[in-house]
This record gives C-alpha cells, structure tokens and sequence, in this order.
C-alpha cells in the first residue's frame, strides 16, 4: 500500500488505558484511527479479502474510489451505473483520457454508436486503452450492414464451408460480446482457408480479442489455439 497506513500491535493486558480509549473488550479487536478519530472497529477474527477492502475503501483517492466503483458497475453490466460513475469522475477530473476511454467503450457497449463516436473523437490517438473502443466502433459499424446473426448462423449450419457466413458470424457475434462464439467461427476460417480475405481468420481473432478483458482466459485460449496452428 506504499505507506498509506501505518500496523501497530497493542497487547491490552498490558496497555489498559489504550484498550479504554479504544473501547475494547475482547481479542482480536481492529481498530481504525484516522486523522485522530475511531473512523471503523471490527471484532474477532477476519480474513485477508475483509481487511484488504477495509484498507483500500480508507486509502483510496476519490479517483481511486470511482475507479473501484466504475469496475464493479461493468462486472454486472449495469451501464447506466457505470456511466453515471463517469460523468462524476470526468466532472472531477476533466483531463484523465482514461475515463474518456471507458465513457466511449460503455456508450458502445449499451448500442450509443454516435455517441460512442463523438467522445472516442475527443480522445488522442495514442491514448492507452482507446484501441479497445477502437475497435468496438469498427465492428459495430461493420455489422450494421451484414444482415442478421440468425441468418449469418443458418448459412454455417447449412454449409460448413461457406466462409463468407462464418465471417459474418464473427463480426455480428463480437458485436453482440459473444466472444468465444465469435472466436470459433474466426479459427474456423483460419482452419479452412488461412488466405480467405487476406488472412480474414487470424486478423478478425485479433480484433475480437482487443475487445476483450485484459487477462481474458477465453483470449489466452484462443491466442494459444491460433499460435499452435500457425506454428
């Protein structure tokens, strides 16, 4: 935590007056003292996840926080939390790219194309992060004038060898965030024809990936597929 808090241990027996101070009246017993005053207590024994989230809720910065409470929204795709979170983080800080990039990704996710466009417009190219809505921009607009998934589906069950549907289905699946479905049907190209729309296979598995989670375990598994396949 870098020197955010400071641990000290106190045997009661032998502190009293500090175990009155503190108001406590059995072991173990946990006690937060910030900026002079008892800010929390908590009694009998406690696990490392409780005391991590105990000290990171006190040693965060307001940026900090937001940014906890932004990742908690997105883990249960409630966007419109998530966007609420935003517009306070950007209000506070009006020059971090970083929260632009999620504004622009979350309005993208939710189907706010345009609006999606004109924050991403704002962000500088070389910004970390932005490829992700990037990216996501370039796959909606490509689906929007491929017909429908229902369709594109039918035509790979119908013909396994019909790569044109399978690239659809790629495209209009990782537009829909069915990334692992999406994946398939890209390595099923590059199984078939590593040549297809010049290497459409492997290319359209890296796009799909850069929409994903950093640490994705279904992106390390494709990434590993397509490597062994190509190697």
């Amino acid at each position: 935590y870098q020197g955010k808090f400071a641990l000290a241990l106190s045997d009661i027996a032998k502190d009293q007056t500090l175990a009155q101070q503190l108001r406590v009246q059995g072991i173990p017993s946990i006690r937060v003292v910030r900026d002079g005053q008892l800010a929390e207590q908590m009694e009998g024994p406690q696990g490392e996840s409780v005391l991590r989230q105990l000290i990171d809720r006190l040693t965060q910065s307001p940026s900090e926080a937001l940014k906890t409470q932004l990742q908690e929204y997105l883990a249960v795709e409630d966007f419109d939390g998530a966007l609420a979170v935003l517009k306070e983080a950007i209000a506070r800080e009006p020059n971090n790219a970083g929260f632009k990039v999620e504004w622009a990704d979350v309005l993208l996710v939710k189907g706010d194309v345009d609006g999606g466009r004109t924050v991403l417009g704002t962000i500088p190219e070389d910004t970390d992060g932005r490829d992700r809505p990037a990216m996501r921009l370039e796959i909606l607009e490509e689906a929007a004038g491929m017909g429908t998934l229902r369709d594109a589906l039918n035509e790979t069950e119908a013909d396994g060898e019909d790569l044109d549907a399978r690239y659809r289905a790629a495209v209009l699946l990782a537009s829909e965030r069915r990334y692992e479905e999406a994946l398939e049907q890209a390595m099923a190209i590059l199984r078939r024809d590593r040549e297809f729309r010049e290497d459409a296979g492997r290319l359209t598995m890296i796009r799909i990936m850069a929409l994903m989670e950093k640490g994705s375990d279904v992106a390390k598994r494709y990434r590993r597929r397509m490597f062994n396949f190509l190697h």
